[in-house]
C-alpha cells in the first residue's frame, strides 16, 4: 500500500469544503460512493490545499473534486445543467457535456507514492 498526494490549484476562494473522491470503479468515480477501491476526503477550502489518500492499494484510479462553497454536500447547478461550484479531475481531464470518462482521468498506483495536481474549474 502507498499514498496518493493531491495538490489543488485554482481554488476560487476559501469558502466551504472541498470533497474528494478517488475510485478504481468507473461507475463510482464521480458519484463519491463508498465501496472497495474507493477513498474519500473532505477538507476545509483554503489556498494551497493539499492532502493525502493513505493506505491505497495498487490499481488504476481516478479522482473527482467538488468545491462545495455553501456546504450543502452537493453540486449546485444553474437551470439544472451548468455547475455553479468548482470541480476538478485527476490528470486535468476535460469536461464537455458532463464529467470526463474514467479513462481520461485514470492514473496508475503501484507501491511508490503518487502525486496528482488538480486544477479546479468554474463555469460561472
Amino acid at each position: 500500500m502507498t499514498s496518493v498526494h493531491v495538490t489543488i490549484t485554482n481554488l476560487r476562494n476559501a469558502k466551504g469544503m472541498v470533497h474528494a473522491c478517488m475510485s478504481a470503479d468507473p461507475e463510482r468515480f464521480t458519484k463519491c460512493e463508498e465501496g472497495d477501491g474507493s477513498y474519500q476526503a473532505s477538507l476545509r477550502a483554503e489556498e494551497g490545499l493539499s492532502f493525502d489518500f493513505e493506505n491505497v492499494l495498487p490499481g488504476t484510479y481516478a479522482i473527482a473534486l467538488l468545491h462545495d462553497e455553501n456546504e450543502n454536500d452537493r453540486i449546485d447547478r444553474l437551470l439544472g445543467l451548468v455547475p455553479r461550484e468548482g470541480f476538478g479531475f485527476s490528470r486535468d481531464a476535460r469536461v464537455s457535456f458532463g464529467p470526463p470518462h474514467f479513462e481520461d482521468a485514470a492514473f496508475d498506483v503501484g507501491t511508490a507514492e503518487v502525486s496528482q495536481t488538480i486544477r479546479m474549474r468554474y463555469m460561472l
